[in-house]
């Protein structure tokens, strides 16, 4: 490879110039952003927090954000992956922690958040023992059940917000679907930054539009400060059992997609496997960035796939590149007034973008299903397992009579039912014939 300027973005540890890397961080930023404060914005909503708590809600998810992704690219002893790996808060736990929310407030989801990134941070070093559990039918189950419980949060967003004197207005779906439009152009009909980032020109010009229609009042940006930490456990910390017990599963799934993610970066950008220290850091500090996230009153955190997907695309794998973005990503994290600006963002505006995102979560769960034939035992598995979590969401009261610890598990998203089904069933089923036939043949060949 040449020795230019240009070069060393195509390696791991080169060092380009400061206003390439900052331009390339950017670009990584932007494909992350939307969906790093979507979950904030979402259960915000639901707890009917003010504009003020949700702007601090907002600011405090950017510094952890920027802080867990600069570890990832530059580890501290065993935590990090040594690796670009963005971090941001993650979609996957919204649905388990809506329902412990609701139960227990910010401050339940918080706690159960501190000890589930505890528990990942074990799991990050017995990761050989356990991903043969988690093949590809699996998580696609997980990411169908996410997807499906999601949609209708998205759908409400959509119509104005659950609770909005205006909810269902004509004015309010004129602005949803604008939105969705706008990133069904931009995605299909151009190329580039505007293609990879049409999520987030859709939301600024649906933020736009809903100016002169005056659906955003500013009073709450004038009066937010220019900078200030996030306090730490602003909302107290609460620890239920049975909210822990529902959202360690979520931790156990979480640790899969860094793995996938992780691995994906280093296949797309240097042409290998992923080292088991590689992996193992990736998850440890994904399980301790989820701790840290707790202590700063936010949901956990994960991996994004988008950045893995952008790098694998580009092959720009200069972590000090995507570092300049996690940079970026915290200091937006110490001035109040970026957060309070995203906090007032009408609701149908946001779910234009939401209705889509939370709709191809199911899309690629399905992907993910699909790759191998969806016949037989993998039919029943995926049949049973959607089948119970879609239905106990469905129809809460079909749990009423449970133990009161099992009943979080059953009630709200439905998610963790659909997730332990289909891992029992995936265990306890025996394979088809075909499917026994085809693992002989690939073991035959790892042989040779």
């Amino acid at each position: 490879m040449k020795n230019n300027k240009n070069s060393f973005i195509y390696q791991l540890d080169g060092k380009p110039p400061l206003n390439t890397a900052i331009l390339l961080g950017l670009q990584h930023v932007l494909a992350m952003f939307v969906g790093n404060v979507t979950p904030i914005i979402i259960i915000s909503g639901m707890l009917k927090l003010p504009i003020d708590q949700k702007a601090f809600l907002i600011q405090s998810a950017m510094l952890v954000s920027g802080v867990v992704s600069l570890i990832q690219c530059y580890p501290i002893g065993p935590v990090g992956a040594r690796l670009p790996i963005i971090m941001g808060t993650s979609f996957g736990f919204l649905p388990v922690c809506l329902a412990i929310a609701s139960k227990y407030g910010l401050a339940g989801v918080l706690g159960a958040t501190m000890i589930g990134g505890i528990f990942q941070v074990i799991l990050g070093f017995f990761l050989k023992h356990l991903r043969k559990y988690f093949p590809p039918l699996i998580t696609g189950i997980v990411l169908v059940s996410i997807g499906l419980s999601l949609v209708a949060t998205g759908m409400k967003y959509f119509a104005g917000g659950v609770g909005a004197p205006d909810f269902g207005s004509s004015a309010n779906l004129l602005l949803g679907t604008t939105v969705l439009l706008i990133i069904l152009i931009l995605k299909h009909f151009t190329k580039g930054i505007t293609s990879m980032s049409s999520v987030l020109i859709a939301l600024i010009v649906g933020y736009l539009i809903a100016i002169p229609m005056g659906k955003i009042n500013f009073t709450s940006v004038a009066n937010a400060s220019w900078f200030a930490f996030p306090i730490p456990l602003k909302y107290g910390i609460e620890f239920h059992f049975d909210a822990i017990l529902s959202i360690l599963i979520m931790f156990v799934i979480s640790t899969v997609e860094t793995v996938g993610n992780t691995c994906g970066i280093v296949s797309g950008g240097l042409g290998r496997e992923a080292t088991d220290r590689e992996v193992s850091g990736a998850v440890i500090a994904d399980g301790l960035g989820s701790s840290f996230a707790a202590l700063f009153n936010v949901l956990p955190n994960t991996s994004y796939g988008q950045n893995v997907g952008l790098i694998t695309m580009t092959k720009i794998i200069n972590r000090f590149s995507i570092a300049t973005g996690a940079v970026f990503l915290l200091i937006t994290g110490l001035f109040p007034k970026v957060g309070a600006i995203i906090a007032v963002m009408p609701a149908s505006v946001l779910g234009g973008a939401a209705v889509l995102m939370f709709s191809m979560m199911v899309v690629s769960g399905i992907n993910q299903i699909t790759e191998e034939p969806l016949a037989g035992r993998n039919t029943t598995i995926f049949a049973v397992s959607i089948g119970l979590g879609v239905g106990f969401s469905l129809v809460p009261g079909a749990s009423q009579n449970f133990p009161h610890l099992f009943k979080m598990l059953f009630e709200g998203s439905g998610v963790a039912v659909a997730t332990l089904v289909a891992i029992l069933l995936n265990i306890v089923l025996p394979k088809d014939e075909v499917e026994e036939t085809v693992s002989s043949e690939i073991n035959e060949e790892s042989a040779l």
